[in-house]
């Protein structure tokens, strides 16, 4: 992928994972630290329930992060389907006798789709991620 698409695509990401974590994930760290800190003032527990209890804690963390790793993956996997279908394409026209500029014009615009078409994914994805997020119990 060209150096500006693939800019554009991570800057996008870059955007939509920070705004989650500003909005969702902090609240939850939080909420984890705190419930492992009132697990380690019970002074009665044996260690073994304290830790127990710390691993309840870091459950809906771990999750959330589960959640936005998974939805990364399989937006990063359509991308990479979609710029893989360019390069067949492009191979196709190169083994056709196309000379070399038509080949990298019709990668560029290509990729340049495959990238638009991506991004104008986010919005939905990132709505899907925050009602994901909102629903795991804490």
């Amino acid at each position: 992928m060209a150096e500006a698409h693939q800019a554009r695509v991570q800057k996008t990401i870059e955007d939509m994972v920070q705004s989650l974590e500003r909005d969702h994930i902090r609240k939850m760290q939080g909420l984890m630290f705190k419930c492992s800190a009132e697990c380690c003032e019970r002074s009665t527990d044996s260690m073994t329930q304290v830790h127990s209890c710390i691993e309840r804690c870091h459950t809906p963390l771990a999750q959330a992060q589960g959640l936005v790793t998974s939805e990364l993956e399989k937006f990063q996997d359509r991308l990479t389907r979609c710029t893989m279908h360019c390069n067949d394409k492009a191979k196709d026209l190169f083994d056709s006798g196309a000379k070399e500029p038509a080949v990298r014009a019709l990668m560029e615009n290509c990729v340049g789709s495959c990238v638009d078409d991506h991004i104008n994914l986010i919005p939905s994805m990132t709505h899907r991620l925050k009602e994901k997020l909102d629903s795991i119990p804490q």
